[in-house]
């Protein structure tokens, strides 16, 4: 019935070897099947058991054995072979699976890929060629099909990387019942003409390159911030200079008295006020000096040997006074019996 054709895969590997699998568990549940084939047109069938079972979970579930003819008939039958459960005449030839295509050659030119391989020995009229590549961008293969044994492809992009590959194909209905196709040939791939062992060999590569240039791009990034925050800097200053922080210039206010204005000054005036005071003491006292030198000096005038006139008198008493203003540091010289203050910025003309 249509149950058990359904349960039951028919190949014939290029014309070389046949394969007959079934459903055990399904056809036959719990029952050890025997097979047998035959490949005699006439009616004298000579039934050949099967050289080779296939086991699935302990139970044979099909059979492999030579092709040797165009016409197959197959038998199975239970355990101890006294009922038959399965019979089948066929085309053998309708059930042909292509091997790989072999000596499979590749022509890069220009954007343009040939690709080629050997004719098989049999049934090349109902062959087709198909090639299939995709690049690195491409989600899914595209596909062209031509007749054994060669084809050939436009549109390729020398500066992509392509992954090919290639298979036969069984026509059907035309020459096949079941529509077998060959399995693929390993993948090569191909950039411009040179054939690569993968295209992730071109990754690191642009990896690396891509790598550099983002470093470069951030070290330029950082010396423009850098130019860009001194001349920043520059013109901060100049245009908005900086106002000094009081509690720096104005410690002792922020530290010693707490920010207390009135304490700080009234602290600063007090040394001031004592200072005018002790100034004044000196001056008074020194003035009291130069008058009593001045007295002496009158008397010692006869016997000196230099003489004075009014002026130089008036010119020692402004110099007396101005001596007074001196500060206490000031050197005392003596000139004749007169002192006089000086500093470093004085000089006395006589």
């Amino acid at each position: 019935g249509r149950k058990d054709t359904n349960n039951i895969t028919i190949v014939n590997f290029n014309n070389e070897q046949m394969r007959i699998t079934w459903a055990a568990r399904v056809l036959f549940p719990g029952e050890n099947v025997s097979f047998s084939y035959t490949f005699n047109r006439g009616q004298l069938k000579v039934w050949k058991p099967c050289p080779t079972y296939l086991l699935h979970q302990g139970f044979n579930s099909g059979c492999q054995f030579k092709t040797e003819g165009s016409t197959l008939t197959i038998s199975i039958m239970n355990s101890n072979g006294s009922k038959e459960l399965f019979y089948k005449r066929l085309k053998s030839d309708f059930y042909v699976k292509p091997s790989r295509p072999e000596n499979v050659t590749f022509l890069w030119k220009d954007d343009t890929v040939t690709v080629s391989c050997n004719k098989p020995k049999r049934g090349v009229i109902c062959l087709r060629l198909e090639l299939q590549y995709k690049s690195k961008f491409d989600k899914e293969w595209q596909s062209k099909i031509s007749t054994c044994c060669s084809v050939g492809e436009q549109g390729f992009d020398p500066r992509k990387c392509y992954a090919f590959r290639v298979r036969l194909k069984r026509l059907a209905p035309q020459c096949n019942v079941v529509n077998y196709n060959s399995d693929w040939e390993a993948e090569t791939f191909w950039m411009n003409g040179t054939s690569l062992d993968s295209c992730d060999e071109i990754k690191p590569q642009k990896n690396t390159i891509i790598f550099l240039s983002c470093i470069l791009a951030v070290l330029l990034m950082i010396f423009l911030l850098l130019i860009l925050l001194c001349k920043w800097q520059r013109l901060q200053k100049s245009v908005m200079p900086v106002i000094p922080d009081p509690k720096y210039v104005f410690a002792d206010l922020f530290n010693d008295h707490s920010g207390n204005f009135e304490e700080w000054i009234d602290k600063i005036e007090h040394p001031r006020v004592q200072n005018k005071v002790e100034y004044e003491e000196s001056e008074c006292t020194i003035e009291e000096k130069s008058q009593q030198e001045d007295k002496n000096s009158d008397k010692v005038e006869s016997k000196d040997i230099f003489s004075f006139s009014g002026a130089a008198e008036n010119d020692h008493s402004k110099t007396s006074q101005n001596a007074c203003l001196m500060p206490a540091f000031s050197a005392t010289v003596s000139l004749a019996g007169f002192p006089i203050l000086m500093n470093d910025d004085m000089y006395v003309m006589l």
